[in-house]
Protein backbone atom coordinates (compact mmCIF):
# COMPACT_ATOMS: atom_id res chain seq x y z
CA UNK A 1 0.00 0.00 0.00
CA UNK A 2 1.56 3.23 -1.11
CA UNK A 3 0.82 6.68 0.09
CA UNK A 4 1.15 10.11 -1.19
CA UNK A 5 4.51 10.45 1.22
CA UNK A 6 6.05 7.40 -0.47
CA UNK A 7 5.37 9.40 -4.18
CA UNK A 8 6.51 12.03 -2.47
CA UNK A 9 9.69 10.67 -1.00
CA UNK A 10 10.25 8.41 -4.61
CA UNK A 11 10.29 11.92 -6.60
CA UNK A 12 12.92 13.93 -3.93
CA UNK A 13 16.12 12.62 -5.82
CA UNK A 14 14.79 14.14 -9.14
CA UNK A 15 13.54 17.06 -7.70
CA UNK A 16 16.64 17.74 -5.49
CA UNK A 17 18.55 17.73 -9.03
CA UNK A 18 15.92 20.29 -10.66
CA UNK A 19 16.29 22.86 -7.46
CA UNK A 20 19.92 22.51 -7.83
CA UNK A 21 20.52 22.58 -11.51
CA UNK A 22 17.95 25.17 -12.44
CA UNK A 23 17.00 26.86 -9.21
CA UNK A 24 20.38 27.42 -7.77
CA UNK A 25 22.60 26.76 -11.56
CA UNK A 26 24.55 24.95 -10.12
CA UNK A 27 26.89 22.35 -12.94
CA UNK A 28 26.05 19.30 -12.89
CA UNK A 29 29.24 17.92 -11.58
CA UNK A 30 27.68 19.17 -8.39
CA UNK A 31 24.43 18.57 -8.19
CA UNK A 32 24.19 15.41 -9.53
CA UNK A 33 26.56 13.32 -6.84
CA UNK A 34 24.58 14.92 -4.56
CA UNK A 35 21.19 13.54 -5.85
CA UNK A 36 22.82 10.05 -5.97
CA UNK A 37 23.87 9.99 -2.74
CA UNK A 38 20.16 11.19 -1.85
CA UNK A 39 19.03 8.35 -4.17
CA UNK A 40 20.97 6.11 -2.22
CA UNK A 41 19.55 7.21 0.73
CA UNK A 42 16.44 7.24 0.13
CA UNK A 43 16.58 3.56 -1.33
CA UNK A 44 18.41 2.27 2.13
CA UNK A 45 15.95 3.58 4.52
CA UNK A 46 12.61 4.06 2.49
CA UNK A 47 12.76 0.91 -0.17
CA UNK A 48 14.76 -1.16 1.90
CA UNK A 49 17.71 -1.57 -0.09
CA UNK A 50 20.68 -4.03 1.09
CA UNK A 51 23.91 -2.03 0.76
CA UNK A 52 24.91 -4.80 -1.81
CA UNK A 53 22.05 -4.08 -4.43
CA UNK A 54 22.43 -0.30 -3.90
CA UNK A 55 26.62 -0.66 -4.61
CA UNK A 56 25.51 -3.18 -7.64
CA UNK A 57 22.85 -0.95 -8.68
CA UNK A 58 25.48 1.94 -9.16
CA UNK A 59 27.85 -0.60 -10.99
CA UNK A 60 25.49 -0.80 -13.47
CA UNK A 61 25.32 2.20 -14.03
CA UNK A 62 29.34 3.61 -13.65
CA UNK A 63 29.12 1.06 -16.66
CA UNK A 64 26.52 2.39 -18.71
CA UNK A 65 27.93 5.84 -18.02
CA UNK A 66 31.25 4.50 -19.44
CA UNK A 67 29.84 3.06 -22.30
CA UNK A 68 28.24 6.56 -23.94
CA UNK A 69 31.70 8.21 -22.62
CA UNK A 70 33.35 5.97 -25.34
CA UNK A 71 31.33 7.13 -27.82
CA UNK A 72 31.36 10.95 -27.19
CA UNK A 73 35.40 10.69 -26.07
CA UNK A 74 35.76 8.85 -29.82
CA UNK A 75 33.17 11.85 -31.57
CA UNK A 76 35.09 14.25 -30.41
CA UNK A 77 38.50 12.68 -30.92
CA UNK A 78 36.97 13.05 -34.41
CA UNK A 79 35.51 16.78 -34.45
CA UNK A 80 38.79 17.70 -33.57
CA UNK A 81 41.22 15.69 -35.72
CA UNK A 82 39.13 17.27 -38.50
CA UNK A 83 39.65 21.03 -36.83
CA UNK A 84 43.43 20.08 -36.31
CA UNK A 85 43.43 18.90 -40.07
CA UNK A 86 41.71 21.95 -41.24
CA UNK A 87 39.17 20.32 -42.67
CA UNK A 88 36.15 21.33 -40.92
CA UNK A 89 37.12 24.95 -42.16
CA UNK A 90 37.20 23.75 -45.58
CA UNK A 91 33.60 22.95 -44.84
CA UNK A 92 32.41 25.52 -43.69
CA UNK A 93 34.21 27.48 -45.74
CA UNK A 94 32.35 25.21 -48.67
CA UNK A 95 28.89 26.57 -46.58
CA UNK A 96 29.72 29.95 -45.85
CA UNK A 97 31.10 30.95 -49.19
CA UNK A 98 27.73 29.80 -50.98
CA UNK A 99 25.93 33.52 -50.81
CA UNK A 100 26.29 36.57 -48.28
CA UNK A 101 22.92 36.41 -47.22
CA UNK A 102 22.64 36.17 -43.43
CA UNK A 103 19.63 34.16 -43.69
CA UNK A 104 21.12 31.48 -46.40
CA UNK A 105 23.91 31.27 -43.97
CA UNK A 106 21.46 30.32 -41.07
CA UNK A 107 19.94 27.56 -43.48
CA UNK A 108 23.44 26.19 -44.51
CA UNK A 109 24.97 26.35 -41.27
CA UNK A 110 22.62 26.71 -38.46
CA UNK A 111 20.94 24.08 -39.45
CA UNK A 112 22.79 21.90 -41.88
CA UNK A 113 26.39 22.19 -40.32
CA UNK A 114 24.66 22.09 -37.04
CA UNK A 115 22.98 18.94 -37.62
CA UNK A 116 25.73 17.15 -38.75
CA UNK A 117 27.72 17.85 -36.24
CA UNK A 118 24.65 16.88 -33.20
CA UNK A 119 24.20 13.55 -35.57
CA UNK A 120 28.12 12.72 -35.20
CA UNK A 121 29.32 14.64 -31.69
CA UNK A 122 26.24 15.69 -29.93
CA UNK A 123 26.14 16.35 -26.03
CA UNK A 124 26.01 20.31 -26.66
CA UNK A 125 28.33 20.11 -29.29
CA UNK A 126 26.66 21.72 -32.28
CA UNK A 127 25.91 25.20 -30.88
CA UNK A 128 29.49 25.23 -29.02
CA UNK A 129 30.39 24.73 -32.71
CA UNK A 130 28.25 26.83 -34.86
CA UNK A 131 27.99 29.61 -32.66
CA UNK A 132 31.66 30.87 -33.33
CA UNK A 133 31.76 30.33 -36.83
CA UNK A 134 28.76 32.79 -37.08
CA UNK A 135 30.12 35.24 -35.08
CA UNK A 136 33.07 34.36 -37.34
CA UNK A 137 31.59 35.76 -40.22
CA UNK A 138 29.67 38.66 -38.70
CA UNK A 139 26.56 37.66 -37.21
CA UNK A 140 25.55 39.37 -33.18
CA UNK A 141 26.94 36.77 -30.69
CA UNK A 142 23.37 36.58 -29.72
CA UNK A 143 21.78 35.77 -32.57
CA UNK A 144 24.06 33.10 -33.27
CA UNK A 145 24.00 31.35 -30.55
CA UNK A 146 19.90 31.40 -30.54
CA UNK A 147 20.30 30.19 -34.54
CA UNK A 148 22.67 27.55 -33.48
CA UNK A 149 20.50 26.09 -31.20
CA UNK A 150 17.30 26.01 -32.51
CA UNK A 151 18.81 25.13 -36.18
CA UNK A 152 20.05 21.90 -34.77
CA UNK A 153 17.21 20.42 -32.24
CA UNK A 154 15.37 18.12 -35.00
CA UNK A 155 18.72 15.81 -34.80
CA UNK A 156 19.56 15.29 -30.87
CA UNK A 157 17.71 12.54 -30.81
CA UNK A 158 20.07 10.65 -33.00
CA UNK A 159 23.29 12.81 -31.76
CA UNK A 160 26.67 11.23 -31.14
CA UNK A 161 26.30 8.34 -34.08
CA UNK A 162 22.44 7.12 -32.17
CA UNK A 163 23.86 7.19 -28.51
CA UNK A 164 20.45 8.44 -27.19
CA UNK A 165 18.05 5.53 -28.62
CA UNK A 166 20.96 2.91 -28.34
CA UNK A 167 22.34 3.74 -24.86
CA UNK A 168 19.32 6.13 -23.41
CA UNK A 169 16.40 3.82 -24.27
CA UNK A 170 17.73 0.37 -25.48
CA UNK A 171 20.54 -0.44 -22.34
CA UNK A 172 18.27 1.18 -19.62
CA UNK A 173 14.97 -1.25 -20.80
CA UNK A 174 17.34 -4.26 -21.29
CA UNK A 175 18.40 -3.48 -17.66
CA UNK A 176 15.24 -3.66 -15.27
CA UNK A 177 13.38 -6.24 -15.57
CA UNK A 178 9.97 -5.08 -15.51
CA UNK A 179 10.75 -3.26 -19.26
CA UNK A 180 12.39 -6.29 -20.47
CA UNK A 181 9.86 -8.99 -19.81
CA UNK A 182 7.34 -6.47 -20.78
CA UNK A 183 8.61 -6.10 -24.29
CA UNK A 184 9.61 -9.55 -24.72
CA UNK A 185 5.67 -10.82 -23.50
CA UNK A 186 4.75 -8.12 -26.06
CA UNK A 187 6.78 -10.07 -29.03
CA UNK A 188 9.49 -8.06 -29.70
CA UNK A 189 13.19 -8.25 -28.61
CA UNK A 190 14.46 -5.18 -26.78
CA UNK A 191 16.32 -4.14 -29.39
CA UNK A 192 13.54 -4.23 -31.74
CA UNK A 193 11.55 -2.03 -29.53
CA UNK A 194 14.24 0.70 -29.54
CA UNK A 195 14.13 0.34 -33.38
CA UNK A 196 10.96 0.97 -33.32
CA UNK A 197 10.74 4.08 -30.67
CA UNK A 198 13.42 5.89 -33.14
CA UNK A 199 11.09 5.58 -36.03
CA UNK A 200 8.21 6.96 -34.64
CA UNK A 201 10.28 9.32 -33.04
CA UNK A 202 11.63 10.53 -36.32
CA UNK A 203 7.94 10.30 -37.62
CA UNK A 204 7.17 13.33 -34.98
CA UNK A 205 10.32 14.95 -36.12
CA UNK A 206 9.48 15.09 -39.70
CA UNK A 207 6.02 15.97 -39.09
CA UNK A 208 7.43 19.09 -36.62
CA UNK A 209 10.67 19.64 -37.16
CA UNK A 210 11.25 20.30 -40.93
CA UNK A 211 9.99 23.74 -40.53
CA UNK A 212 13.12 24.81 -38.05
CA UNK A 213 15.27 26.15 -40.83
CA UNK A 214 12.13 28.97 -41.19
CA UNK A 215 11.80 29.13 -37.24
CA UNK A 216 15.85 29.47 -36.91
CA UNK A 217 15.51 32.35 -39.91
CA UNK A 218 12.59 33.88 -38.38
CA UNK A 219 14.09 34.42 -34.70
CA UNK A 220 17.11 36.05 -35.90
CA UNK A 221 15.20 38.42 -38.43
CA UNK A 222 12.35 39.47 -35.70
CA UNK A 223 14.72 40.08 -32.92
CA UNK A 224 18.25 40.76 -34.27
CA UNK A 225 16.77 42.67 -37.78
CA UNK A 226 16.45 46.71 -37.65
CA UNK A 227 15.80 47.60 -34.10
CA UNK A 228 13.07 49.81 -34.75
CA UNK A 229 10.96 48.40 -37.73
CA UNK A 230 10.55 44.36 -36.35
CA UNK A 231 9.24 42.01 -39.18
CA UNK A 232 8.93 38.76 -40.13
CA UNK A 233 8.99 39.73 -43.71
CA UNK A 234 12.22 39.23 -44.74
CA UNK A 235 11.63 35.11 -43.11
CA UNK A 236 8.73 34.94 -45.21
CA UNK A 237 11.03 35.97 -48.58
CA UNK A 238 13.27 32.79 -47.86
CA UNK A 239 10.64 30.76 -46.71
CA UNK A 240 10.74 28.43 -50.11
CA UNK A 241 14.53 27.87 -49.37
CA UNK A 242 13.73 26.92 -45.46
CA UNK A 243 10.79 24.61 -46.09
CA UNK A 244 13.09 22.62 -49.16
CA UNK A 245 15.88 22.41 -46.64
CA UNK A 246 13.41 21.22 -44.00
CA UNK A 247 11.93 18.63 -46.26
CA UNK A 248 15.52 17.62 -47.71
CA UNK A 249 16.59 16.90 -44.35
CA UNK A 250 13.68 14.91 -43.18
CA UNK A 251 13.09 12.50 -45.67
CA UNK A 252 16.28 10.73 -45.65
CA UNK A 253 16.84 10.96 -42.06
CA UNK A 254 12.99 9.34 -41.94
CA UNK A 255 13.59 7.08 -44.31
CA UNK A 256 17.16 5.53 -42.42
CA UNK A 257 15.32 5.54 -38.41
CA UNK A 258 12.53 3.46 -40.55
CA UNK A 259 14.79 1.50 -42.45
CA UNK A 260 18.20 1.58 -41.18
CA UNK A 261 19.46 2.03 -37.53
CA UNK A 262 19.25 4.61 -35.03
CA UNK A 263 22.60 6.03 -35.48
CA UNK A 264 22.10 7.44 -38.60
CA UNK A 265 19.38 9.65 -39.18
CA UNK A 266 21.13 12.81 -38.24
CA UNK A 267 23.92 11.93 -40.13
CA UNK A 268 22.50 11.23 -43.49
CA UNK A 269 19.92 13.80 -43.36
CA UNK A 270 22.46 16.39 -42.84
CA UNK A 271 25.15 15.10 -45.71
CA UNK A 272 21.90 13.94 -48.17
CA UNK A 273 19.80 17.12 -47.81
CA UNK A 274 22.70 19.63 -47.55
CA UNK A 275 23.89 18.02 -50.56
CA UNK A 276 21.02 18.47 -52.20
CA UNK A 277 20.56 22.24 -50.84
CA UNK A 278 23.98 23.41 -51.59
CA UNK A 279 23.37 21.88 -55.45
CA UNK A 280 20.10 23.28 -55.77
CA UNK A 281 21.75 27.16 -54.24
CA UNK A 282 24.66 26.91 -56.69
CA UNK A 283 22.72 26.25 -59.82
CA UNK A 284 21.37 29.53 -58.68
CA UNK A 285 17.59 28.42 -57.81
CA UNK A 286 16.11 29.37 -54.11
CA UNK A 287 18.74 32.36 -53.59
CA UNK A 288 16.52 35.37 -52.22
CA UNK A 289 16.62 38.28 -55.25
CA UNK A 290 18.41 40.81 -52.22
CA UNK A 291 20.65 40.10 -49.65
CA UNK A 292 19.41 40.42 -46.17
CA UNK A 293 22.04 41.71 -43.53
CA UNK A 294 21.72 42.55 -39.83
CA UNK A 295 21.53 46.78 -38.96
CA UNK A 296 24.66 48.95 -38.82
CA UNK A 297 27.07 47.67 -36.62
CA UNK A 298 26.18 50.92 -34.44
CA UNK A 299 22.52 50.13 -33.92
CA UNK A 300 22.75 46.84 -32.34
CA UNK A 301 21.85 46.75 -28.74
CA UNK A 302 24.30 46.27 -25.92
CA UNK A 303 23.03 42.46 -24.87
CA UNK A 304 23.57 41.40 -28.45
CA UNK A 305 27.65 41.30 -27.95
CA UNK A 306 29.60 40.42 -25.57
CA UNK A 307 33.71 40.19 -25.10
CA UNK A 308 34.27 39.19 -28.73
CA UNK A 309 33.65 41.10 -31.54
CA UNK A 310 31.97 40.03 -34.74
CA UNK A 311 34.04 38.84 -37.61
CA UNK A 312 36.84 37.26 -35.01
CA UNK A 313 36.96 34.08 -33.92
CA UNK A 314 37.58 32.62 -30.18
CA UNK A 315 40.96 31.55 -30.13
CA UNK A 316 40.97 29.68 -33.27
CA UNK A 317 42.19 31.76 -36.09
CA UNK A 318 40.67 34.74 -38.06
CA UNK A 319 37.94 33.26 -39.73
CA UNK A 320 36.80 36.71 -41.05
CA UNK A 321 36.79 37.68 -44.77
CA UNK A 322 39.90 38.36 -46.09
CA UNK A 323 39.75 40.70 -48.45
CA UNK A 324 42.23 41.35 -51.22
CA UNK A 325 43.21 37.59 -50.75
CA UNK A 326 42.50 35.00 -53.48
CA UNK A 327 39.99 31.56 -52.49
CA UNK A 328 42.65 29.08 -53.22
CA UNK A 329 45.21 31.18 -50.58
CA UNK A 330 42.41 31.70 -47.93
CA UNK A 331 41.86 27.95 -47.97
CA UNK A 332 45.46 26.82 -47.53
CA UNK A 333 45.21 29.14 -44.89
CA UNK A 334 42.06 27.75 -42.95
CA UNK A 335 43.83 24.31 -43.97
CA UNK A 336 46.73 24.83 -41.83
CA UNK A 337 48.44 25.27 -45.53
CA UNK A 338 46.77 21.89 -46.52
CA UNK A 339 44.47 22.92 -49.82
CA UNK A 340 42.05 20.12 -50.21
CA UNK A 341 38.64 19.27 -51.99
CA UNK A 342 35.40 19.18 -50.36
CA UNK A 343 35.18 15.48 -50.50
CA UNK A 344 38.72 14.59 -49.15
CA UNK A 345 37.57 17.33 -46.36
CA UNK A 346 33.90 15.13 -45.84
CA UNK A 347 35.49 11.44 -46.04
CA UNK A 348 36.60 10.61 -42.43
CA UNK A 349 32.60 11.06 -41.88
CA UNK A 350 32.17 8.99 -45.32
CA UNK A 351 34.44 6.26 -44.19
CA UNK A 352 32.37 6.28 -40.07
CA UNK A 353 28.90 5.61 -42.24
CA UNK A 354 30.52 2.94 -44.41
CA UNK A 355 32.04 1.35 -41.11
CA UNK A 356 28.87 1.64 -38.73
CA UNK A 357 26.29 0.13 -41.76
CA UNK A 358 28.87 -2.45 -42.75
CA UNK A 359 29.28 -3.65 -38.98
CA UNK A 360 25.69 -3.64 -38.56
CA UNK A 361 24.32 -5.06 -42.42
CA UNK A 362 26.76 -7.86 -42.62
CA UNK A 363 26.08 -10.15 -40.13
CA UNK A 364 29.15 -12.61 -40.33
CA UNK A 365 30.98 -8.79 -39.24
CA UNK A 366 28.16 -7.97 -36.54
CA UNK A 367 28.13 -11.63 -35.12
CA UNK A 368 31.96 -11.30 -35.13
CA UNK A 369 32.16 -7.72 -32.89
CA UNK A 370 29.93 -9.20 -30.65
CA UNK A 371 31.52 -11.96 -29.76
CA UNK A 372 32.90 -12.22 -25.66
CA UNK A 373 36.00 -11.55 -26.02
CA UNK A 374 34.93 -8.47 -27.14
CA UNK A 375 32.38 -7.31 -24.70
CA UNK A 376 33.09 -6.25 -21.27
CA UNK A 377 30.54 -7.65 -18.93
CA UNK A 378 29.78 -8.73 -15.18
CA UNK A 379 27.10 -11.24 -14.50
CA UNK A 380 25.46 -11.21 -10.79
CA UNK A 381 26.88 -7.61 -10.12
CA UNK A 382 28.24 -8.33 -6.02
CA UNK A 383 25.91 -11.22 -6.17
CA UNK A 384 23.04 -9.50 -6.54
CA UNK A 385 20.81 -10.32 -10.03
CA UNK A 386 21.85 -7.25 -11.98
CA UNK A 387 23.98 -6.94 -15.04
CA UNK A 388 25.87 -4.84 -16.95
CA UNK A 389 27.69 -4.91 -20.19
CA UNK A 390 29.87 -2.98 -22.65
CA UNK A 391 29.86 -3.83 -26.25
CA UNK A 392 33.18 -1.94 -26.85
CA UNK A 393 33.74 -2.90 -30.64
CA UNK A 394 30.26 -3.01 -31.62
CA UNK A 395 29.25 0.41 -30.00
CA UNK A 396 30.04 3.71 -32.39
CA UNK A 397 32.84 5.14 -30.12
CA UNK A 398 35.20 2.14 -31.50
CA UNK A 399 34.49 3.17 -35.25
CA UNK A 400 34.57 6.85 -34.30
CA UNK A 401 38.05 6.17 -33.07
CA UNK A 402 39.22 4.30 -36.33
CA UNK A 403 37.83 6.51 -38.75
CA UNK A 404 39.93 9.17 -36.75
CA UNK A 405 42.75 7.13 -37.10
CA UNK A 406 42.57 6.81 -41.19
CA UNK A 407 41.94 10.64 -41.20
CA UNK A 408 45.84 11.03 -39.98
CA UNK A 409 47.26 9.85 -43.42
CA UNK A 410 44.42 11.24 -45.67
CA UNK A 411 45.27 14.53 -44.29
CA UNK A 412 48.91 14.17 -43.90
CA UNK A 413 48.51 15.18 -39.84
CA UNK A 414 51.74 15.50 -38.05
CA UNK A 415 51.75 13.92 -34.44
CA UNK A 416 51.78 17.42 -32.80
CA UNK A 417 48.42 17.69 -34.72
CA UNK A 418 47.47 14.16 -33.61
CA UNK A 419 48.52 14.74 -29.96
CA UNK A 420 46.59 18.38 -29.79
CA UNK A 421 43.23 16.78 -30.95
CA UNK A 422 43.42 14.36 -28.20
CA UNK A 423 44.11 16.52 -25.79
CA UNK A 424 41.36 18.70 -26.27
CA UNK A 425 39.04 15.58 -26.83
CA UNK A 426 40.14 14.24 -23.47
CA UNK A 427 39.84 18.04 -21.78
CA UNK A 428 36.21 17.95 -23.11
CA UNK A 429 35.47 15.18 -21.61
CA UNK A 430 35.91 15.15 -17.73
CA UNK A 431 32.47 17.52 -17.01
CA UNK A 432 30.59 14.57 -18.86
CA UNK A 433 31.91 11.65 -17.19
CA UNK A 434 31.50 13.42 -13.77
CA UNK A 435 27.82 14.11 -14.40
CA UNK A 436 26.92 11.36 -16.55
CA UNK A 437 28.59 8.71 -13.86
CA UNK A 438 26.44 10.16 -11.13
CA UNK A 439 23.08 10.73 -13.34
CA UNK A 440 23.17 7.33 -14.64
CA UNK A 441 24.00 5.58 -11.22
CA UNK A 442 21.22 7.61 -9.44
CA UNK A 443 18.79 6.75 -12.00
CA UNK A 444 19.80 2.67 -12.08
CA UNK A 445 19.42 2.82 -8.19
CA UNK A 446 15.61 3.85 -9.04
CA UNK A 447 14.86 1.84 -11.52
CA UNK A 448 16.20 -0.94 -9.70
CA UNK A 449 14.58 -0.27 -6.31
CA UNK A 450 12.02 -2.41 -6.91
CA UNK A 451 14.20 -4.97 -8.46
CA UNK A 452 15.66 -6.97 -4.66
CA UNK A 453 13.82 -8.91 -2.63
CA UNK A 454 13.09 -6.34 -0.03
CA UNK A 455 10.34 -5.09 1.27
CA UNK A 456 9.63 -1.94 -1.10
CA UNK A 457 5.99 0.60 -0.76
CA UNK A 458 4.12 -1.14 -3.72
CA UNK A 459 6.18 -3.54 -4.07
CA UNK A 460 7.26 -1.27 -6.82
CA UNK A 461 10.64 1.02 -7.65
CA UNK A 462 10.57 4.87 -7.34
CA UNK A 463 10.49 4.74 -11.26
CA UNK A 464 7.59 2.57 -11.31
CA UNK A 465 5.53 4.40 -8.63
CA UNK A 466 6.09 8.38 -9.79
CA UNK A 467 5.08 6.95 -13.68
CA UNK A 468 1.84 5.15 -12.13
CA UNK A 469 1.44 8.29 -9.84
CA UNK A 470 1.30 10.84 -13.00
CA UNK A 471 -0.83 8.32 -15.12
CA UNK A 472 -3.14 8.80 -12.39
CA UNK A 473 -3.29 12.54 -12.45
CA UNK A 474 -2.45 13.40 -15.96
CA UNK A 475 -5.38 10.05 -17.27
CA UNK A 476 -6.46 9.80 -20.99
CA UNK A 477 -4.57 13.30 -21.69
CA UNK A 478 -1.14 11.70 -20.77
CA UNK A 479 -0.20 11.63 -24.25
CA UNK A 480 0.15 15.07 -24.37
CA UNK A 481 2.16 15.53 -22.01
CA UNK A 482 4.64 12.99 -22.91
CA UNK A 483 7.09 14.92 -24.64
CA UNK A 484 6.88 17.36 -21.98
CA UNK A 485 8.52 15.45 -19.75
CA UNK A 486 11.09 14.23 -21.71
CA UNK A 487 12.06 18.04 -22.59
CA UNK A 488 12.02 18.24 -18.51
CA UNK A 489 14.28 15.53 -18.14
CA UNK A 490 16.72 17.46 -20.48
CA UNK A 491 16.50 21.25 -19.37
CA UNK A 492 17.62 19.68 -16.04
CA UNK A 493 20.31 17.49 -17.12
CA UNK A 494 21.23 18.64 -20.68
CA UNK A 495 21.24 15.85 -22.38
CA UNK A 496 18.69 13.91 -24.73
CA UNK A 497 20.27 10.54 -23.45
CA UNK A 498 20.07 11.38 -19.92
CA UNK A 499 16.78 12.11 -20.39
CA UNK A 500 15.78 8.85 -21.99
CA UNK A 501 17.45 6.91 -19.00
CA UNK A 502 15.66 8.52 -16.52
CA UNK A 503 12.36 8.81 -17.62
CA UNK A 504 12.36 6.01 -20.74
CA UNK A 505 10.92 3.41 -18.53
CA UNK A 506 9.00 5.94 -16.73
CA UNK A 507 7.34 6.54 -19.95
CA UNK A 508 6.98 2.91 -20.53
CA UNK A 509 4.72 2.30 -17.83
CA UNK A 510 2.68 5.23 -17.66
CA UNK A 511 1.62 3.41 -21.22
CA UNK A 512 1.31 0.64 -19.67
CA UNK A 513 -0.90 1.67 -16.84
CA UNK A 514 -3.36 3.85 -19.44
CA UNK A 515 -3.45 0.75 -22.20
CA UNK A 516 -1.44 3.18 -24.09
CA UNK A 517 1.03 2.17 -27.28
CA UNK A 518 4.68 2.05 -25.42
CA UNK A 519 6.95 2.85 -28.77
CA UNK A 520 3.89 5.90 -29.46
CA UNK A 521 4.63 7.35 -25.89
CA UNK A 522 8.30 6.47 -25.04
CA UNK A 523 9.22 7.78 -28.89
CA UNK A 524 7.48 11.33 -27.89
CA UNK A 525 9.90 10.83 -24.40
CA UNK A 526 13.29 10.82 -26.78
CA UNK A 527 11.26 13.72 -28.98
CA UNK A 528 10.85 15.73 -25.94
CA UNK A 529 14.60 14.92 -24.60
CA UNK A 530 15.85 16.87 -27.92
CA UNK A 531 13.49 19.85 -27.35
CA UNK A 532 14.84 19.90 -23.87
CA UNK A 533 18.34 21.09 -25.17
CA UNK A 534 16.55 24.42 -26.40
CA UNK A 535 16.50 25.39 -22.62
CA UNK A 536 19.07 23.09 -21.08
CA UNK A 537 21.01 25.64 -18.93
CA UNK A 538 24.57 23.13 -19.52
CA UNK A 539 24.15 24.20 -23.17
CA UNK A 540 23.36 27.75 -23.26
CA UNK A 541 26.07 28.02 -20.67
CA UNK A 542 28.38 26.12 -23.21
CA UNK A 543 27.47 28.07 -26.27
CA UNK A 544 27.28 31.41 -25.04
CA UNK A 545 31.22 30.75 -23.58
CA UNK A 546 32.31 30.64 -26.60
CA UNK A 547 31.27 34.16 -28.46
CA UNK A 548 32.24 35.59 -24.70
CA UNK A 549 28.43 36.13 -24.07
CA UNK A 550 28.22 34.23 -20.53
CA UNK A 551 25.47 36.10 -18.28
CA UNK A 552 22.78 35.88 -21.19
CA UNK A 553 21.54 32.32 -20.00
CA UNK A 554 18.32 33.60 -19.44
CA UNK A 555 17.61 35.70 -22.10
CA UNK A 556 18.44 33.21 -24.54
CA UNK A 557 15.94 30.68 -22.59
CA UNK A 558 12.75 33.20 -23.18
CA UNK A 559 13.85 33.34 -26.46
CA UNK A 560 13.89 29.56 -26.97
CA UNK A 561 10.78 28.68 -24.92
CA UNK A 562 8.68 29.99 -28.74
CA UNK A 563 10.19 27.49 -30.37
CA UNK A 564 9.66 25.12 -27.17
CA UNK A 565 6.54 25.71 -27.21
CA UNK A 566 5.36 24.95 -30.80
CA UNK A 567 7.63 21.80 -31.00
CA UNK A 568 5.96 20.53 -27.95
CA UNK A 569 2.54 21.53 -29.07
CA UNK A 570 2.96 19.54 -31.82
CA UNK A 571 4.21 16.72 -30.80
CA UNK A 572 1.70 16.42 -27.96
CA UNK A 573 -1.21 16.40 -31.02
CA UNK A 574 0.20 13.98 -32.91
CA UNK A 575 0.70 11.59 -29.95
CA UNK A 576 -2.74 11.91 -28.77
CA UNK A 577 -3.82 11.45 -32.85
CA UNK A 578 -1.34 7.94 -32.61
CA UNK A 579 -2.24 6.88 -29.21
CA UNK A 580 -6.16 6.86 -29.98
CA UNK A 581 -6.88 7.12 -33.91
CA UNK A 582 -4.15 5.30 -35.82
CA UNK A 583 -3.45 2.83 -33.51
CA UNK A 584 -4.75 0.05 -30.78
CA UNK A 585 -3.02 -1.95 -28.33
CA UNK A 586 0.02 -1.18 -26.18
CA UNK A 587 3.10 -1.56 -29.17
Amino acid sequence: MTTAVDVAIAAVPLLLAGVLLVGFLWPATRAMPLAWVTALAVGYFVWNMPVDWLAAASAAGFMTAFEILWIVFGALVLLYTLMEAGAFDRINRGFATVSDDRRVQIVLIAFFMATFIEGAAGFGTPAAVVAPLLLGLGFPALAAVIAGIIGHIIAVTYGAVGTPIVVGIQSPMESVEFTRTAIQDGGMTVQEFSVNVAAWAATYHALVGFVMPLFAVGMVVYFFGDPEDRSLAPAWEVAPLCIASGIAFAVPYWLSAWFLTAEFPSLIGSMVGGAIILSILRAGYLLPDEDWDFPERNRWKDHWVGTIEPGQSNGGGDVESRGGVSPEAEAADLSGGRDMSLLKAWSPYILLVILLVITRAVDPISNFINQDIFVLSWEGILGTDLTGAVAWMNVPGFWLLVSAALAIPIFGMSGEEVGDAWKEAARKIVSPFIALVFVIAMVQVMLQSGAHPGNTPGGVSMIVLLAQTTADILGPAYPAFASLIGALGAAMAGSNTVSNITFGAFQFEAATQLGLPRTIIVGAQAVGGAIGNLVAIHNLVAALATVGLLGQEGRVMRLNMIPLLYYATGVGLLCLLFSYVLFTGVF
